[in-house]
C-alpha cells in the first residue's frame, strides 16, 4: 500500500533523513528519489533540516501511518515545497560549493564567547549579513559569561557597544551557571530557531540547559588550539518540551557568502544601509568615493571600525573568489 504525505526534514546525516509531522517528533526515516535537484539551486544538498517535504512510502496492508517505514523500508522523499528562507554558505572562501546549513527559520540565535575560543568578529558578520539577506531574524547570545564578565570586562562592554548599535539583541547567558537561560528559552519559545557558531561556543551545552529532556553530544575545548572539536557531526532538530523547536548545527570553522552581488553587501549592514542616503554618490561603494556618509560615520565612531573593516574583507572575497 502506497501511502503519501508531507512533513519535516528533522535530521540530515549524509544520505540519509528522518522526517517528522510537526509538532509531533515521531521520526520515521526517509531517502531522496534518485538526484533530485532543487530548481535553481546549486548548493550540494537539495534538502536541508527545516525543509518541508513531500514522501511517499510502500507499507504493508495492515500497518498504519509511518508503523511500515524502517531504516530497512524507509519513505522517499519526492518533493521539497516552498521555502520561506534559508540560510546558506560556502564553506571556504576558496570553494564554489554552497551548503544549506538549515531552511525555514525563523529567527537565528548566533552562539558566540568573548574569549574561549575567543570571538572572531569577521566570521561573526558574515553570519549576520546572511541572515539579512534571507530576512531571518539574529541574535546574538554570548555563552559562557561566568567564565570573563570579570576577567573580560572591557571587551565584553566593546563587543556590546559594536553589535547593539549596528541594531543587533545580545543576549549573555551561561549554560553552567544557568545565569540568561530562562530568557532565552522564552525568547525560542513557539518558534524555529537556528542555533549556529564556531566549534567550541557550547551550542551543545546550552540546548541541553534549556530543555535536560534533550541529549546533544557535548564536546571538549582544545587546549592546545583554543578551539572546539566538532561533537555536532549532523544537522538536527530538536522539540523543545515549553513549545518550538532548535535546529542544531556542526561548529563551523569558515563561512563564506553567496549569491550576494558585491555592489549589494552594503545593504546587509542595518547601521551602514541608515546613513547611505547621506552618500554624494549612487551606487557607492564606501570605500574612496568622496562624501560618502559611510565613511564619514566610521570616522565620526558612529558605525564601529570593526563592522566596518568586516565589510571591507567581504569587498574583497569578492574581487578574489569570484
Amino acid at each position: 500500500m502506497i501511502i503519501k504525505g508531507e512533513a519535516t526534514v528533522v535530521k540530515h546525516t549524509g544520505s540519509h533523513y528522518m522526517l517528522a509531522c510537526l509538532p509531533d517528533m515521531d521520526l520515521f526515516p526517509a531517502v531522496l528519489r534518485g538526484k533530485m535537484r532543487l530548481k535553481g539551486n546549486s548548493s550540494t544538498n537539495p534538502v536541508a533540516v527545516g525543509d518541508k517535504v513531500a514522501f511517499e512510502a510502500d507499507v504493508p496492508e495492515d500497518m498504519n501511518g509511518h508503523e511500515g517505514v524502517t531504516p530497512e523500508n524507509p519513505a522517499v522523499i519526492t518533493r521539497v515545497l516552498p521555502r520561506k528562507n534559508y540560510v546558506i554558505r560556502k564553506s571556504t572562501n576558496l570553494s564554489r560549493q554552497a551548503h544549506v546549513i538549515a531552511a525555514n527559520i525563523d529567527r537565528a540565535f548566533i552562539i558566540a564567547t568573548i574569549d574561549f575560543p575567543q570571538v572572531k568578529l569577521p566570521f561573526l558578520d558574515r553570519i549576520l549579513v546572511t541572515c539579512e539577506v534571507y530576512n531571518i531574524p539574529a541574535t546574538i547570545v554570548l555563552n559562557k559569561v561566568d567564565l570573563y564578565r570579570e576577567s573580560h570586562a572591557e571587551m565584553l562592554e566593546a563587543f556590546r557597544a559594536i553589535y547593539e548599535g549596528a541594531g543587533y539583541p545580545v543576549m549573555e547567558v551561561s549554560a553552567l551557571t544557568g545565569e540568561g537561560v530562562d530568557a532565552l528559552r522564552d525568547a525560542c519559545r513557539g518558534s524555529v530557531s537556528l542555533f549556529s557558531g564556531v566549534s567550541g561556543v557550547g551550542k551543545s551545552s546550552l540546548i541541553k540547559a534549556l530543555d535536560p529532556s534533550l541529549d546533544p553530544r557535548v564536546g571538549k575545548i582544545s587546549e592546545a588550539h583554543l578551539q572546539g572539536r566538532h561533537t555536532t557531526t549532523f544537522y538536527e532538530m530538536y522539540g523543545l518540551s515549553c513549545g518550538g523547536f532548535i535546529v542544531d548545527t556542526p561548529g563551523l570553522r569558515g563561512f563564506g557568502i553567496v549569491d550576494v552581488a558585491r555592489e549589494e553587501i552594503a545593504l546587509y549592514f542595518p547601521e551602514m544601509l541608515k546613513v547611505s542616503e547621506g552618500c554624494r554618490f549612487a551606487p557607492c561603494t564606501h570605500t574612496h568615493e568622496p562624501g560618502c556618509a559611510v565613511k564619514e560615520a566610521v570616522e565620526a565612531g558612529e558605525i564601529s571600525y570593526e563592522r566596518y573593516s568586516s565589510y571591507l574583507g567581504m569587498l574583497d572575497d569578492e574581487t578574489k573568489y569570484r
